[in-house]
């Protein structure tokens, strides 16, 4: 049976945690950034989680991770 391969758009998107979680960027923060408050901004570097409903599919696209 050949190897599975790792869908590479998922890859550069998340990345798995020790504990099994998979870790995430937040969105709205590529362009029009001007509007957005500067307390808005900082809290869109920080990473967060994929929420539990969706962790299942995106582990399914990441089998080596």
């Amino acid at each position: 049976m050949p190897k599975m391969k790792t869908h590479r758009g998922a890859a550069k998107r998340f990345k798995l945690t020790k504990a099994g979680k998979v870790k995430r960027a937040k969105a709205y923060k590529s362009h029009i950034l001007t509007k957005k408050s500067a307390k808005r901004r900082k809290n869109l570097r920080q990473a967060t989680h994929v929420s539990e409903a969706e962790v299942k599919r995106v582990k399914k696209l990441l089998p080596y991770a």
